[in-house]
């Protein structure tokens, strides 16, 4: 019981660098879901449901202008196939949960996983602060939502560059995770596959061939590098 606690506690100030992040991040989306029509209802179940930043603000769009279901599904899996670099990376990590692993895999985000990744578990139940980061995320994201749909309500804004604070945050993740690791080599050949494929397939049609081929690269790292299977 007392690792659990402070297992809970550990997840608690952890989720602490993620808050103010979430908190404004969470009130553009408010503010942007109010600029399109959305109440508050709509901020609040998109944050609950989707928690899916990037998509969250491309979705106040797909939904203000009637897209129709095709579309949305694939610019969906456009924005989220990132996700799928978590489920890798984490692959082994959440192999052994138990009572906490559907919600931590639906909860796993770019923060939450630039965290969970790089947390020292040794003194601390694994299922316990994987769960609970997660659900303090969760909560600090839906706040902030929550705040910026009633604000949107009762405060005018200029809306002008809104949509691109969540291309801004993958930005500073990125530079955060190239200070801390000192394994450069997939970043670096990432960013070449993306420029190669822009090159080649244009701005509208290079994201998913460079996500399929980077996915590809990351498991031929891995297996060059006789890294254990998970």
């Amino acid at each position: 019981m007392l690792v659990m606690e402070k297992s809970r506690r550990e997840a608690f100030k952890d989720s602490l660098n993620i808050l103010p992040g979430y908190v404004v991040l969470g009130i553009g989306f408010g503010v942007l879901m109010n600029s399109r029509g959305f109440g508050i209802l709509h901020s609040l179940l998109a944050s609950l449901f989707i928690y899916a930043g990037s998509l969250q603000y491309v979705g106040a769009d797909l939904l203000s202008s009637s897209a129709s279901i095709i579309t949305t599904f694939i610019m969906s899996i456009m924005v989220n196939i990132r996700h799928l670099f978590y489920g890798i990376g984490m692959l082994k990590e959440y192999k052994s949960l138990k009572w906490g692993k559907i919600y931590d895999i639906f909860a796993l985000t770019d923060e939450t996983f630039s965290i969970a990744c790089n947390k020292d578990l040794t003194d601390l139940d694994k299922e316990t602060y994987y769960f609970y980061l997660s659900l303090f995320d969760h909560c600090w994201w839906v706040g902030g939502s929550l705040i910026g749909a009633i604000l949107g309500d009762i405060l005018p804004f200029d809306y002008t560059g809104i949509d691109f604070s969540m291309t801004a945050l993958f930005v500073c993740i990125v530079l955060s995770q190239w200070e801390k690791s000192d394994d450069h080599l997939p970043v670096i050949l990432s960013f070449a596959i993306s420029i190669i494929c822009l090159v080649v397939f244009g701005r509208e049609d290079f994201l998913l061939p460079a996500m399929a081929l980077i996915i590809v690269m990351l498991f031929v790292l891995r297996k060059t590098r006789g890294e254990e299977d998970v």
